[in-house]
């Protein structure tokens, strides 16, 4: 498929991979999505669409849970634990709240449930098309590194680096580190942090960001046990230190 001819301006045209191995579903996503201007890359193994993906630059993903030779989850936290950050929105047919938690814990941006309005998932894959771009622009330009004891973050770059030694944290570890480091002493409460970092489809699972904190912990504290960098204020959620010592 190529990019919708009728899109003749300037901006490079949006490539979305859509992993569904329904094929009536498949072929009316395309419609919408071809006809929102992207161009989609469909696969119906979930195999052959990693293996694209970790080789190919995409603006968003579509990936449907069940698929055959990799499931959706393995896809998604395969790519995340290869640094592979553009924006997923999961898709499922079951109901079980264990998927939305595992789909949140693998990395997904977005999650819906079958049977969804196609409208509703167009407008979330405007919205996440749209935070790509805001991203992008961000990145354009220069920011500060933002420095602390033996801490060094770079946002352009999204890497975190602790005595000079570079720390690798998933795409959520590290959005969770540069908000807590950009406001020192600034208490977030875990719906804060999970409406900030994950967005506002994920309310009710705050839990979601104790397992975030701690794996982050166990990443940059010398002891995740007693802290120093991200810590706790008790009864209401967590902070980045003020003490430069």
């Amino acid at each position: 498929m190529t990019p919708n001819s009728q899109k003749m301006n300037s901006e490079p045209v949006k490539r979305v991979i859509l992993l569904e191995d329904d094929e009536d579903l498949a072929s009316l996503l395309q419609i919408h999505l071809t006809d929102a201007g992207v161009h989609v890359i469909h696969f119906q193994d979930g195999q052959l669409g990693y293996e694209y993906a970790l080789a190919n630059p995409f603006d968003l993903m579509v990936l449907d849970i069940s698929l055959p030779g990799m499931n959706g989850l393995d896809v998604c936290a395969q790519l995340r634990a290869n640094f592979v950050n553009s924006p997923i929105l999961m898709l499922t047919a079951r109901t079980e709240e264990i998927d939305k938690v595992l789909g949140l814990e693998t990395g997904a941006d977005d999650y819906m449930t079958k049977p969804f309005g196609v409208r509703e998932l167009m407008a979330r894959v405007k919205a996440l098309l749209r935070r790509v771009e805001m991203d992008r622009s961000v990145e354009a330009k220069p920011a500060p590194l933002l420095t602390f004891r033996d801490m060094e973050v770079d946002r352009n770059k999204r890497s975190l680096y602790m005595k000079e030694h570079r720390v690798e944290l998933t795409p959520k570890e590290f959005d969770l580190i540069c908000l807590l480091a950009s406001n020192p002493g600034v208490t977030f409460d875990r719906k804060e942090l999970l409406d900030k970092v994950w967005g506002y489809n994920y309310e009710g699972y705050e839990h979601t960001v104790n397992s975030h904190i701690n794996r982050l912990r166990s990443k940059i504290e010398e002891d995740p046990n007693n802290p120093t960098y991200v810590l706790t204020t008790w009864g209401v959620g967590y902070r980045f230190t003020d003490e430069s010592k």
